[in-house]
């Protein structure tokens, strides 16, 4: 009887065990779409495109990207959430799309931290304080000087309400007791476009869209919302080394995937993108986007996004823009 007993404890548990195991075996039965919550051109646009086409190529199987623009990058990530937990639906996410998503909405309609499978974080996506020529300060310190002495005459661009640059300008003025005035646009490429045409005077701006004209010497950068100087701007100091209040959350994109998603696809699809984004090819791309190559396992991912969530949520709350949990 007990050996009877224990052919059926070993059945019924090889029964459970085997649909994962078998989902995972097939995956991928089908074409892989990656939703992107934001419109076409920015940092998650061009990781998304840049890694699917490899990711179809290493899989055998066709990968397709899904522009889902619309109420703050909610409507995406609602898709994505609601997705089934197969692996042939991810979504590229930003670091702050709950922040931006409680702003614009009022209320919450996704849980960055229990809503979705973490994946691997792409890369960090600086952000940089940029003025047009018009600006004569030359340094940043100099600027939040000319700043407090004209306090709510200067303007600074950009890409919209609740943004990571929008969030990185209030809190700048709050700590550094300056009050420069937002001027949100629809969209990075608007926001840079004002601030060339001498529209705004500062732009606080993705490094990535910002890094060639900054280059050509169109506009200038005074200082970069990072952790660490970049290489394509050694002389361009860190936001702390100006103001050493300033306490940073990064602004990053990352793979993600619906709650649930099978461990074994998990760890499938985080082998395959992380391998595609240490590639000489796409770190390369990617870094000429301003864009710096992380590529890690799901835990650590999980965990800076259980840390960042943290710090965005106190940064809006500090500059008024919600009410704090």
């Amino acid at each position: 009887m007990l050996q009877r007993w224990i052919r059926w404890a070993l059945v019924a548990y090889g029964l459970a065990v085997l649909p994962p195991l078998a989902q995972a075996q097939d995956f991928p039965s089908k074409t892989i779409k990656i939703i992107v919550p934001n419109p076409p051109g920015g940092a998650g646009d061009t990781s998304a495109r840049l890694v699917g086409q490899k990711l179809g190529e290493a899989l055998h199987q066709s990968v397709v990207v899904e522009n889902q623009p619309g109420a703050s990058g909610s409507i995406g990530m609602t898709m994505l959430k609601r997705a089934a937990p197969d692996g042939h639906t991810i979504g590229v996410v930003i670091s702050l799309a709950q922040i931006v998503d409680r702003i614009q909405n009022k209320t919450a309609s996704f849980d960055l931290v229990k809503d979705y499978t973490p994946i691997t974080l792409i890369a960090n996506n600086p952000v940089v304080f940029v003025v047009n020529s018009q600006v004569t300060a030359p340094s940043m310190a100099e600027f939040i000087e000319a700043v407090r002495k004209r306090p709510g005459e200067i303007t600074y661009s950009s890409p919209g309400i609740g943004t990571a640059h929008h969030l990185y300008g209030e809190v700048l003025n709050k700590v550094a007791g300056i009050k420069m005035v937002n001027v949100p646009y629809k969209g990075t490429v608007p926001a840079l476009n004002d601030l060339l045409g001498g529209h705004v005077q500062a732009g606080i701006i993705s490094l990535s869209a910002a890094l060639a004209q900054v280059e050509s010497g169109k506009i200038r950068a005074l200082a970069l919302f990072d952790a660490k100087r970049h290489a394509k701007l050694p002389n361009v100091p860190i936001i702390t080394e100006v103001v050493p209040s300033f306490e940073l959350a990064r602004s990053w994109v990352g793979f993600m995937a619906p709650p649930d998603l099978p461990p074994a696809v998990t760890a499938r699809l985080n082998g395959e993108i992380v391998r595609i984004l240490k590639s000489p090819e796409v770190v390369r791309i990617l870094d000429e986007n301003g864009l710096e190559v992380v590529a890690n396992t799901p835990p650590e991912f999980a965990a800076i996004i259980r840390r960042d969530a943290k710090l965005w949520e106190e940064a809006a709350a500090a500059a008024g823009l919600v009410l704090p949990q």
